[in-house]
């Protein structure tokens, strides 16, 4: 079994695979959902990743269902204490989801999360985005009071640049609030800006946990995109595709794929493995639609790869 790593200063130990909840409500029914959960779990890891606003771009939906099912298959349990479950507000999704870090945003949006998850604490919760046209200490004051209250456990950061990042580490110190003790950033083998230009270094310097999502490229790094070949029966198909078929994008799935040969791994197990053996990152974060493709993900925990296979995929992303 996979140890676990911790996150930041917070006491949370997370196992180096997340399970990303944004696809439970979307591509996965509440059945399969349960399925995907119990697998992940199996196999060893501890997190599940959610969202207030997850998923509110299916079909019908209006934001909350992914919390919803997580929320049922906590009672359905009877608790999730060997389990970490984080979600996030902040980020505009639905009609009843806007944008902003405001304190009442950040009240509302807790009060509700605990309501469809069930819990009388979150583990986890992430500032989704920044919000720029609110103070930071208003922000942090609100989580800082949800804390202290029992309502939120540890609080962290999503899609934070560096800058402020650093500031809002700043203002926790100065007023004697709570303070961010974790990062999540999109980071794969061709998205890695937001890390490695400058907020990586502010975690490394503070000691603060990442958690990185997007570990597949939205799945372009699993290796069922090929130059020439049809594209998946996904709803992310043509994204991909706009965002990721050119030279560097196929350079790097070349790699992926030698390195996978030489291992007897997949491309995703691979891609994975890369992130999670990177500098200073806790964990990444990948979805799944069925119990198989939990057992490939979670494969990447047991992969060890060697130094020259860490620096061919990294020249390659290059």
């Amino acid at each position: 079994m996979p140890g676990l790593r911790p996150f930041g200063a917070s006491g949370l130990r997370l196992s180096p695979l997340c399970l990303g909840g944004n696809v439970f409500g979307w591509t996965a029914d509440e059945d399969t959902s349960f399925a995907v959960i119990d697998a992940y779990l199996a196999a060893g890891g501890n997190v599940i990743d959610t969202a207030n606003i997850y998923s509110w771009w299916g079909r019908g939906n209006q934001g909350g269902e992914s919390e919803t099912i997580v929320g049922r298959w906590i009672a359905g349990r009877g608790g999730h204490d060997d389990v970490v479950v984080a979600t996030k507000v902040g980020m505009a999704g639905g009609p009843d989801q806007p944008k902003g870090l405001t304190r009442d945003q950040i009240r509302r949006g807790a009060e509700e999360s605990l309501a469809r998850l069930g819990v009388e604490r979150i583990d986890l919760f992430y500032a989704h985005e920044d919000d720029p046209e609110t103070d930071l200490a208003e922000t942090m004051t609100a989580f800082d009071e949800l804390v202290r209250e029992g309502l939120v456990g540890t609080v962290a950061a999503s899609n934070y640049p560096a800058d402020r990042l650093r500031e809002a580490l700043a203002v926790s110190e100065r007023d004697g609030l709570v303070r961010f003790e974790g990062l999540q950033p999109a980071y794969n083998l061709l998205q890695r800006d937001q890390i490695e230009d400058g907020a990586g270094e502010v975690c490394r310097e503070h000691g603060l946990g990442v958690a990185c999502y997007s570990g597949l490229a939205r799945g372009f790094l699993t290796g069922k995109y090929r130059p020439g070949g049809e594209l998946p029966a996904s709803p992310r198909s043509k994204g991909v595709a706009q965002d990721f078929f050119d030279d560097r994008g196929f350079a790097v799935l070349a790699a992926v794929d030698a390195v996978a040969e030489a291992h007897d791994a997949t491309p995703a197990q691979v891609s994975l493995a890369w992130v999670m053996a990177r500098p200073g990152i806790t964990c990444a974060i990948a979805s799944a639609t069925s119990p198989e493709q939990v057992q490939e993900l979670t494969g990447a925990m047991e992969l060890t790869l060697g130094v020259d296979d860490m620096a061919a995929l990294d020249a390659a992303g290059r």
